[in-house]
């Protein structure tokens, strides 16, 4: 069974003469005991809700799991193992969620994979807690990780196996690839930390010293690790490229192919006779997972029809929650918290009227699950129906939605992207915008998994203040919207703020940040609610300022600087200037728009004035004659100051105006 990996391994990286074979060689024995004699899954259908989630954190071994697929029976086909690493094929360099059936999350990113699982594990243990009810155990599955010397090197890791100790996640078992080479050469030199003792010190159970070939004493291991208090890692000592005369235990067997001579070698070391990519049948036969994985699920389907007779209402819940979908009261309850935000009209900081709008959504939505890196109070991410997170006496979940994460910003972001992975949560967190750079690669990998998660960036701009150039955002805004897939929105007021959050909640498949501001912002009138959730749209014409004339120039603006654009097109009014005031919460919703809706909100031929406390580059796509913004880091001084001495007035935006328009 090692050995079919082994062989599939060297074979696709030669073939394609890319890719690392030497990982899934070491590895092969430590895949023929968890997938061999633990892991509960059903090929036939790799998306059963109660399915122990395996996650290869060091994704570059990718071969390990497309091997392992495929031997075990799922609809990954020996075509699409010769095509590893080419155009269009369900087996690219590094696994990818949505493409490869039994793929449970994209990792190439290393520790990222690690920190997802964190999430699945922790996701497990809340919908443990939620949905079970003596003698009826519907939520029981464990999650498992590979990893390697890489993704405990990232100190990503750090964060988030801090945070599984300290959550007691008994049911994440974790094992590690020790094989103490990675591409520079032996890692001696570089990284010579004390693993079991660093896993122990964050509140880990670690099985030391076990023989990654033996694998009888890792399935050991594993069942060991089962039913104990708190997470395991599972210390597997290997040999990279195993099997390989010439290149094992050598950084040359990492990443790149072995050579068609030490192929052969290899073949003959291991006593496989079989041609490149052919599989012995009683090999197949001795992997095959179908029947045992759909007798597993049928099972789990018979418990959970027995559940639904005795709790109705929490299976049709849990099934809804499972499907991703939202319940059926949502559309009214989003559209009554617009509503409601835009009669009550109050001045207030976007921060506030986010959770103003939580306090409404996470009554409606049991999944809305939130935290923070330690900026509870400054992100306001918690609300009435959100207590905090803790443990019971037991180790049990108390039945919190509110994590506090510590400041552990990366960890956090990749935590969420791992519980919207498992399924019935929604996840969202909170810090400051600034910190989004820490965030950043587990955000993108958001966007690239079209996975719903929603981040909180409050503080988000040079109306911070006091703390200075290090905390005031000034690239962010626009470096987040280069993210393709991720919808950014900075809204000005209560109403867009509230909007800005539904379309996060309904977007499906694509993560969503929200820019929010510290310093309170007045309401700004508008007729009506319909054009924000389109991204853009006119917020006041020139008649709202007594001109009846069509609009001379247009003022685009975001977040708090629409006042500044709402008051300039009043003074320029009063001397016959006629304006437009385009408020543009998210320019990612509003570049997806119909041409013919886009232009009736930016007529061809009218110039154009941006308006944002931030880089000026990204508004020029937007063919703006001017942009007012700040291509300079900020100072520390009061928010009011700030503001004039980096010309963020109503008096500057006119002067801008006038300029473009000869006046």
């Amino acid at each position: 069974m090692a050995n079919a990996i082994r062989a599939l391994a060297m074979d696709a990286v030669q073939q394609a003469n890319s890719g690392h074979p030497g990982a899934p060689m070491g590895m092969a024995e430590m895949a023929v005991a968890l997938w061999g004699q633990h892991l509960q899954h059903n090929p036939g259908h790799p998306q059963w809700a109660n399915r122990d989630r395996f996650v290869l954190s060091n994704g570059h071994a990718s071969m390990i799991l497309y091997a392992l697929l495929h031997l075990t029976g799922y609809d990954l086909p020996m075509s699409e193992l010769r095509n590893f690493r080419q155009l269009h094929s369900k087996t690219p360099g590094h696994p990818e969620h949505g493409l490869t059936p039994g793929v449970e999350t994209t990792t190439g990113p290393l520790g990222q994979g690690i920190a997802n699982a964190v999430g699945m594990a922790l996701s497990e243990k809340l919908l443990a807690k939620e949905f079970n009810r003596d003698g009826h155990t519907i939520v029981d599955h464990h999650t498992y990780v590979f990893l390697g010397d890489g993704c405990l090197m990232e100190a990503i890791s750090h964060e988030a196996c801090a945070l599984a100790g300290a959550w007691k996640l008994s049911k994440l078992i974790a094992l590690y690839d020790d094989n103490g080479i990675s591409i520079d050469g032996k890692v001696e030199p570089w990284f010579i930390d004390d693993t079991p003792k660093r896993f122990e010190a964050y509140g880990w159970n670690v099985i030391r010293g076990i023989d990654g070939h033996d694998a009888a004493a890792v399935s050991a291991a594993i069942t060991a690790a089962k039913g104990l208090a708190k997470p395991t890692l599972i210390c597997c000592k290997t040999t990279i490229g195993k099997g390989s005369p010439n290149r094992a235990g050598t950084a040359k067997a990492h990443g790149e192919a072995l050579g068609a001579d030490e192929i052969k070698l290899t073949r003959a070391a291991l006593g496989w006779a079989s041609e490149p990519f052919v599989i012995p049948e009683e090999v197949y036969t001795l992997w095959d997972a179908r029947a045992r994985g759909l007798a597993a699920e049928t099972q789990w389907v018979e418990a959970f029809e027995a559940y639904g007779k005795a709790y109705p209402e929490l299976a049709l819940e849990f099934a809804r929650r499972m499907d991703n979908e939202l319940p059926k009261g949502w559309a009214q309850a989003a559209v009554d918290a617009a509503v409601a935000a835009h009669t009550k009209a109050e001045t207030v900081a976007s921060r506030k009227a986010s959770q103003l709008a939580l306090e409404a959504f996470t009554k409606t939505l049991p999944e809305l699950l939130g935290g923070s890196a330690d900026l509870t109070g400054s992100n306001l991410t918690n609300t009435s129906s959100t207590p905090a997170f803790r443990l019971e006496a037991d180790g049990s979940s108390n039945g919190g939605r509110h994590i506090n994460y510590g400041v552990r910003e990366f960890g956090m972001a990749a935590i969420m992207n791992g519980m919207a992975l498992h399924g019935g949560l929604i996840p969202y967190g909170g810090t400051f915008l600034t910190f989004s750079d820490y965030s950043r690669n587990a955000i993108r990998m958001a966007a690239l998994m079209k996975q719903r998660v929603i981040h909180v960036f409050t503080h988000d701009s040079i109306g911070l203040g006091e703390d200075g150039p290090t905390h005031q955002s000034i690239e962010h805004a626009a470096s987040l919207r280069l993210i393709p897939g991720l919808d950014v929105w900075r809204p000005c007021d209560t109403a867009e703020t509230v909007v800005a959050w539904a379309c996060a909640i309904e977007n499906k498949h694509r993560p969503s940040a929200l820019l929010l501001s510290r310093q309170n912002l007045p309401y700004a009138p508008k007729s009506s609610l319909d054009g924000i959730s389109k991204g853009a749209y006119v917020l006041a014409e020139p008649s709202e300022v007594g001109l009846k004339k069509k609009a001379q120039a247009v003022i685009i603006a975001t977040g708090s600087e629409v006042q500044l654009a709402l008051h300039a097109q009043q003074q320029l009014g009063k001397s016959g200037i006629a304006v437009r005031v385009v408020s543009m919460p998210s320019t990612n919703v509003f570049d997806r728009q119909p041409a013919a809706y886009k232009n009736s909100v930016l007529p061809k031929g009218v110039p154009r004035i941006a308006v944002e406390m931030g880089v000026t580059d990204g508004w020029w796509k937007y063919g703006c004659a001017a942009v007012v913004g700040i291509d300079t880091y900020g100072e520390s001084a009061p928010a009011p100051e700030l503001f004039k001495h980096f010309g963020f007035t109503a008096e500057n935006v006119v002067a801008t105006v006038r300029k473009v328009l000869g006046r």
